[in-house]
């Protein structure tokens, strides 16, 4: 009776954590209400860095969100959003341009509209661009590069993937971008058949019709063109004044993102189950005092990026660090013992369901299907984790390490080890 309970209590779960897929006015539509009080509707347009034509238009074009439209000026949105109670965000990725709404129920129709307009009817003033867009772009960049966590995955990009995946999500310090610039790469994806809208906290018809209401004008654009990613590999040194010296050692794959490498990060990852106590993965106790390290998994459409990066206050400490991670993955490319793929899968289920319990997360994990017609259910996700086996395992961390590795140090690269000293 108890398990019955368990698994319906299970499958329940399961079935509500991600959306259904309609057809909405050529827009792809994917809703999930779990009864919160609170809705949300993010609309994904197919503008990553990867697509950009120069370098930082994306990241320009990100910051254009929720300016002057053909409807309200930016201050028009500000203050009715505020009215409203609602919240208004953008995001970049390498591959999407995500702008968001938060809101009470029951205002959707407004949201739904300023969020349609960015898509529909932005007018890109070069006065913004100059006045508030590219100040908020060099904030962005300038934050950027002092961190020394986000130099190193970027670094990372640019040496596996060079160009597409590549490609910065931050533009230069001194981009060279237009309005006109913006203007064609908006022109070019800002189509029907490159946007997508997901919604949490309302229903899936509703959103539908709003969608189907709201996006009737958009025009119909091809997608934007970007070569099949190639994974090259290679090393990179930053200096940078910074408390915590860091490195990165990792590979990268070309395809389909595997399950394998999912469960290879909750493999090696020493992020303990219970607070202030010591995991158990082969990392956990070969790290010395003072050193984290944590696995870096970037699933893409075409290709994907897997390492750990390891930050210390001292350089030996990074250097040991390294050096275990690199055993770490050696050891798990010839065997794994049964209760550690166990802890492994586990690990990585609870990772792709609880991703999918998060707005941002759920956006993130089916913006990629979403736009390609993939199944975006949970179910399938977790039964292609759950069908690892321990062969198939080895077999993936073998060949990922048959390739060239990227390896990145940011800190004191007077000291910093290079790859050839960890053990690569």
């Amino acid at each position: 009776m108890l398990a019955a309970r368990s698994a319906a209590s299970k499958a329940s779960r399961l079935s509500r954590s991600f959306a259904t897929v309609v057809d909405a006015a050529g827009v792809k539509v994917a809703a999930a209400d779990y009864g919160q009080p609170t809705s949300a509707v993010t609309v994904l347009v197919k503008a990553g860095s990867r697509y950009e034509p120069k370098p930082g238009v994306a990241n320009v074009l990100k910051n254009f969100a929720f300016k002057a439209t053909t409807s309200r000026s930016a201050l028009g949105t500000v203050r009715e959003s505020e009215l409203y109670g609602g919240v208004l965000s953008s995001n970049l990725t390498r591959e999407h341009l995500a702008v968001t709404a938060e809101f009470m129920r029951g205002d959707e129709e407004y949201f739904v509209d300023v969020l349609s307009t960015f898509v529909t009817s932005s007018k890109f003033t070069p006065w913004e661009l100059s006045e508030s867009v590219l100040p908020a772009v060099a904030e962005e960049t300038r934050a950027a590069s002092g961190d020394s966590a986000t130099r190193a995955i970027e670094l990372a990009h640019a040496l596996a993937f060079r160009n597409g995946l590549g490609a910065s999500l931050f533009a230069p310090s001194h981009p060279s971008v237009t309005i006109d610039d913006v203007k064609a790469f908006a022109a070019q994806t800002f189509g029907k058949g490159n946007v997508a809208v997901v919604g949490t906290g309302i229903s899936q018809d509703k959103l539908a019709k709003l969608v189907e209401k709201h996006f009737a004008s958009s025009a119909s654009a091809e997608s934007p063109s970007s070569s099949a990613t190639k994974y090259h590999g290679g090393e990179s040194r930053q200096g940078l004044h910074t408390d915590l010296q860091t490195a990165f050692i990792g590979f990268g794959t070309s395809g389909v993102p595997s399950p394998e490498l999912a469960v290879l990060a909750g493999y090696l990852s020493p992020q303990p189950s219970v607070k202030w106590s010591q995991g158990t993965s082969p990392l956990s106790s070969a790290l010395p005092v003072g050193t984290t390290a944590q696995t870096v998994y970037l699933p893409y459409s075409d290709a994907s990026l897997f390492g750990v990066l390891v930050q210390a206050s001292s350089v030996d400490g990074v250097k040991e660090g390294v050096k275990a991670s690199v055993k770490a993955l050696k050891d798990a490319s010839t065997s794994v013992n049964p209760e550690g793929l166990q802890k492994a899968i586990a690990k990585a289920k609870f990772s792709a369901a609880s991703i999918a319990e998060n707005r941002d997360g759920l956006v993130a994990s089916v913006a990629s299907k979403l736009l390609s017609n993939s199944d975006v259910s949970l179910e399938a996700v977790q039964k292609s984790i759950d069908g690892v086996s321990a062969s198939a395992f080895t077999k993936a961390v073998a060949s990922l390490l048959k390739s060239k590795p990227t390896y990145v140090a940011v800190g004191d690269t007077n000291a910093l080890p290079y790859a050839d000293e960890i053990g690569m």
